[in-house]
């Protein structure tokens, strides 16, 4: 609440918020709420007119009685009148109820603006700034209308307050965030810009804020900033702290300034001005000498307002990459802090560093630190540390350190925690095969990879190593002998069956003429795991079998014994007994010239670009995945040098297991590979999920849907026949979400039973931010079938479809009825009628929990009533269901055991015979 003088401290509201404090329960805070809140409607409807202490009062009651969230539908106008008092206190709150309370869409509005432009009219500074603050707080379009052509009036006006500049430079920074569109700064670009100058450092800062999200839309527009800029912090790191003792935090001179400032400066390239890049040069080279002066405070203030300062200046530098000198030196400021004692300043380094190893400046002094950055990925406790540090790593590796930073990461894979182990794998994968000189170490590396993380090795990262083991003559039979060594271990993890399956079935005749890997040693090793396995990898196993047919002849009665055999020929499964029949008739009719040409061995896939660096920057996210090239590039973009020897980084159009169609239905004509590898598509098909669907039959608030780009969060309530939904929307990416539209889809028949009107949402969802939309639900009669929320918005130029099945279930507008034993009985026999009651004998899958049934059940608003039966775990429920008429529904659960299960009864009645109830499982003991 603001602040209030001593004699007009409202003593009412005072014993108000004093006796809602001492309140002992809820129900007794809710029974005092609204009384007052009959009170204050009385007395804004009575005969006699209130002053304006007793309209703040009471307005500011309501405020409070708001924050302590209770819906408030009256108060409104009272507020608007206070802000034609010409009583500071009594404007203020007035201002502070609209900021909270009004809608934009208000009727009020009008008369809100009108008073708006009444104290921006008024030259009065104290009551400037309060509409100023208002504009801001609500921030709606129809206020950028109204005001977005003053705004930029009063702030370049010459004699405009101080701390009036402040606010409408700040006021004008949240309208351009939310209508862009209508705040013309053509005509006052320069005279803003000029603000930079302004003696009065609040109003630099402010108007630093604004030039800054302003020169990221129109960076030529405001490219004269850059000067000016430059000029400020020239002044700023140059002088002593008592020069500028307003404002100095902590020894540290206009700090937040200063972060501002290098912020701007990291809008534009590097001054052409050779004098202006000269003085912004011997800037950065304070800020760093700075950095190593000890500090002259021991408080923890002193060293974070210095450090932003220079983890920003750092952020210039690496920005511009085009001072050798600077670079390094950030290089080596940087690696000091990866053995600060604070956690945070270790981060920011491995963050910071992980980009200065993409320039040719400083990749060289980023490897200086190797054994640094190892020591933390093993000795680190932060998790978020140690992701850094593996990013680091891979950022800093290439031919001279590959060997080294491969084995530390698959040495620490085995620890690693499992949120990042899945991107460690695709990183080793792409480092193994990039700088791969020799290429039988990449196969032992995958190899190796698969045995340590098998689970988070993906199709595409064990299809890879196929494809150059195709494509690479000289290490085929070094990768047989391998995979058939790597399966006689007792226990291998799938895919590692999937690679030597399909690279034995290709080149196993490599390894043949040793006694210790025959035909028939290569068959049984391989059929050993051949029941251990998924149906996708047995039928890759049965496609290596019938190309062992064509390699070894002298094993073909084995193999089609294996085929003729039951387990194959009426397997469940209609693949594998569809390879298996046409795997035995072809190898039974078909000539050994026919064998040689349908079976022949893969020829080289084409090249086309790999998609494990695809699937890497995708769960990684492009913005923040360091860049891999073969040629170093600079933050600019601009290529520096490029290393002499090529990697084979791409991907094939076709594959054994296209051929073959390991992995896919029969009347699937697409191959899987291809589907995986390729990423050309214009527009997405639509997304859909029901994972968290489930999860909100029991309760209304969650995340309902995820993927890398969006999340959408609910947050439900329902009162009788009627609810109301919150959803979020969320962008998790670093890339604004354009054209983003919604909408609510039914069938016919639901459109009947369930009405919901959907609020319009903002087109534009900026990076990383959330917006809200209200959906109004009314239950007109029961349902079954539930309503689907259908999105679509454009990602970097794709249009993306996801389809929600939103969580509007029949339960959520029941309303529990409380009762005792006998009236539940009472009740019940007076619904005798065979329409009218329905029983399900069902047996429990698990051990009951009483309590946890109980928990169940009552979170789907059933009123309880117990020991109506034999059992003392019988439990009886109560509804009441309510729309355009209203209906009881009784549900009675007996649970009992009967030799040594345990056993459900469940019989509901009620009273509509029309009315279609569908019992779900309850608690543990659902079917």
């Amino acid at each position: 609440m603001p602040a209030v003088s001593k004699g007009d401290g409202m003593r009412g509201l005072a014993v108000f918020i004093s006796d809602i404090r001492n309140c002992k329960s809820k129900e007794a805070e809710v029974k005092r709420i609204n009384k007052e809140l009959a009170n204050i409607r009385s007395k804004f409807k009575g005969d006699k007119a209130l002053d304006g202490y007793s309209k703040k009062k009471y307005v500011c009651k309501l405020l409070f009685i708001f924050l302590l969230g209770h819906d408030i539908d009256f108060g409104h106008m009272e507020a608007v009148n206070l802000l034609s008092s010409n009583k500071y206190t009594e404007k203020q709150i007035g201002y502070l109820f609209i900021s909270v309370l009004v809608n934009s869409n208000s009727e009020l509005i009008r008369l809100i603006n009108n008073a708006i432009k009444n104290d921006l009219a008024s030259r009065n500074p104290t009551f400037m700034n309060l509409a100023l603050h208002c504009i801001a707080n609500v921030g709606s379009r129809e206020m950028a209308e109204a005001f977005a052509s003053d705004i930029p009036r009063i702030l370049v006006a010459g004699d405009t307050m101080d701390s009036v500049k402040q606010s409408a430079a700040l006021c004008l920074l949240r309208l351009n965030r939310t209508s862009p569109d209508l705040v013309p700064m053509g005509e006052w670009t320069a005279r803003v810009v000029h603000l930079l100058n302004d003696q009065h450092l609040g109003v630099v800062t402010a108007a630093t804020s604004l030039i800054t999200t302003l020169a990221q839309k129109s960076p030529d527009d405001f490219k004269t900033s850059v000067s000016l800029a430059v000029a400020r912090l020239s002044r700023i790191v140059t002088s002593a702290s008592i020069d500028l003792q307003d404002y100095t935090y902590y020894f540290v001179a206009a700090p937040w300034l200063s972060v501002k400032l290098l912020r701007l400066l990291q809008c534009y390239p590097p001054p052409e001005d050779a004098s202006l890049r000269s003085r912004l040069t011997e800037c950065l080279e304070t800020i760093l000498n700075k950095a190593q002066e000890p500090p002259k405070s021991k408080k923890v203030q002193h060293s974070n307002a210095k450090n932003a300062v220079l983890f920003e200046a750092i952020a210039l530098i690496i920005h511009h990459d085009s001072e050798p000198n600077l670079l390094v030196r950030a290089c080596n400021q940087l690696g000091q802090f990866l053995q600060h004692r604070e956690t945070n300043l270790r981060y920011l380094a491995l963050e910071s560093m992980c980009t200065l190893a993409s320039s040719e400046f400083s990749h060289e002094a980023v490897k200086t630190h190797i054994e640094t950055v190892i020591s933390a990925l093993k000795t680190e406790r932060d998790v978020s540390v140690r992701q850094r540090a593996v990013d680091l790593l891979y950022a800093m590796c290439d031919r001279s350190n590959s060997k080294q930073i491969v084995a530390e990461m698959l040495s620490y894979l085995e620890t690693a925690d499992y949120s990042i182990r899945e991107e460690i794998v695709l990183k080793v994968a792409i480092l193994a095969e990039k700088y791969a000189v020799d290429y039988t170490w990449y196969v032992d590396t995958i190899l190796n990879l698969i045995r340590i993380a098998g689970d988070y090795v993906s199709e595409e990262v064990w299809y890879r190593v196929i494809q150059i083991v195709i494509n690479r003559d000289d290490v085929q039979g070094y990768a047989a002998k391998t995979v058939f060594e790597a399966l006689q271990a007792p226990a291998c993890h799938e895919n590692l069956v999937k690679v030597g399956g399909y690279i034995l079935g290709e080149f196993g005749n490599l390894i043949a003429g040793d006694p210790r890997s025959s035909p028939l040693v290569q068959f049984n090793l391989l059929h050993s795991k051949f029941h251990l396995c998924s149906v996708p990898t047995r039928a890759l196993l049965l496609s290596a079998y019938i190309k062992f047919i064509n390699l070894f002849p002298e094993v073909k009665g084995t193999i089609q014994d294996v085929l003729r055999s039951d387990s194959q020929l009426r397997n469940a499964d209609v693949e594998l007994q569809q390879r298996a029949v046409e795997y035995l008739r072809l190898s039974c009719i078909a000539s050994t010239d026919i064998l040689a040409t349908v079976l022949e061995e893969m020829p080289p896939f084409p090249e086309r670009e790999s998609s494990i660096l695809a699937k890497l920057k995708k769960k990684k996210g492009s913005s923040k995945l360091p860049d891999m090239d073969d040629s170093r590039k600079n933050v600019n973009g601009n290529t520096e040098h490029a290393e002499d020897a090529e990697v084979a980084s791409k991907v094939p159009s076709h594959t054994f297991t296209d051929n073959l169609n390991v992995n896919s239905a029969p009347s699937s004509g697409a191959s899987l590979l291809v589907d995986v590898f390729s990423d050309f598509s214009s527009a997405a098909p639509t997304e859909s999920s029901d994972e968290h669907f489930p999860r909100f039959v029991c309760k209304n608030n969650g995340v309902i849907y995820e993927n890398q780009l969006l999340q959408i969060g609910l947050k439900s309530e329902y009162r009788q026949n009627l609810g109301r939904m919150y959803v979020f929307y969320g962008n998790k990416t670093s890339t604004q979400f354009q054209s983003f539209s919604t909408s609510v889809s039914s069938n016919d028949v639901l459109c009947s039973q369930l009405n919901v009107q959907e609020k319009p949402v903002d087109p534009l969802i900026e990076a990383g931010a959330q917006v809200q939309q209200i959906l109004n639900i009314e239950c007109v009669s029961d349902f079954s079938d539930t309503p689907v929320l259908n999105i679509q918005f454009r990602y970097g130029g794709t249009l993306q479809n996801i389809a929600v099945k939103l969580p509007v279930m029949l339960n959520k507008f029941f309303q529990p009825t409380e009762m005792m034993s006998q009236d539940f009985f009472q009740r019940w026999k007076q619904l005798g009628a065979p329409q009218q009651e329905v029983q399900k004998i069902f047996k429990a899958k698990n051990q009951m929990d009483t309590d946890v049934t109980k928990a169940k059940v009552n979170s789907e608003a059933l009123g309880q009533c117990e020991h109506l039966g034999p059992s003392v775990t019988d439990l009886s429920y109560s509804i009441n269901m309510q729309s355009d008429f209203s209906f009881m529904i009784l549900l009675l659960l007996w649970c009992f055991y009967e030799s040594s299960q345990l056993t459900s009864l469940c019989s509901v009645a009620f009273t509509p015979p029309a009315l279609r109830f569908r019992c779900s499982s309850v608690g543990r003991c659902g079917s």
